[in-house]
């Protein structure tokens, strides 16, 4: 494993998360309504910035985790195309591991679940091609069968 470019590809995913983040809430600023919503769960827009660099802070760790775990399971093949793949196993246990989970013990809508899920798909899956596209195996590493 490289550690450069594992922290490289953690970075370049970063921005992608984050970019498509502002991309779908600049597109739709609708999607904001389904959090206005619930204003005993999220908080107010107005406070949000003064947590912004523990909310970056926290994604970068969590996408850092996601880049060595792309590393250690990299099994050969097109950087976009395995980045994809596990992108999208990814969206699967954020939706169910945290949007399923706190649909079920928060006062929260379907709604804003079903939201939160169709956003997680791509998101995701964009965040797992960026790491995919930056990670390059080391000349070494021999592709693993699965």
């Amino acid at each position: 494993m490289n550690s450069g470019r594992i922290v490289l590809s953690a970075v370049a995913a970063t921005v992608a998360y984050n970019l498509f983040g502002f991309l779908v809430f600049g597109l739709f600023p609708g999607m904001a309504d389904y959090y206005r919503a619930y204003p005993g769960v999220f908080r107010p827009k107005e406070t949000i910035m003064s947590y912004f660099p523990i909310g970056m802070a926290g994604i970068f760790i969590a996408i850092l985790v996601l880049a060595v775990i792309y590393a250690k399971g990299y099994e050969g093949g097109n950087g976009a195309a395995e980045g994809a793949r596990f992108g999208l196993l990814i969206a699967v246990f954020v939706i169910a591991a945290f949007v399923i989970h706190d649909y079920s013990i928060l006062n929260l809508g379907r709604d804003i679940a079903l939201a939160q899920a169709a956003i997680a798909i791509p998101a995701w899956t964009v965040t797992g091609m960026a790491i995919g596209l930056v990670h390059r195996p080391t000349m070494t590493s021999t592709p693993r069968k699965a």
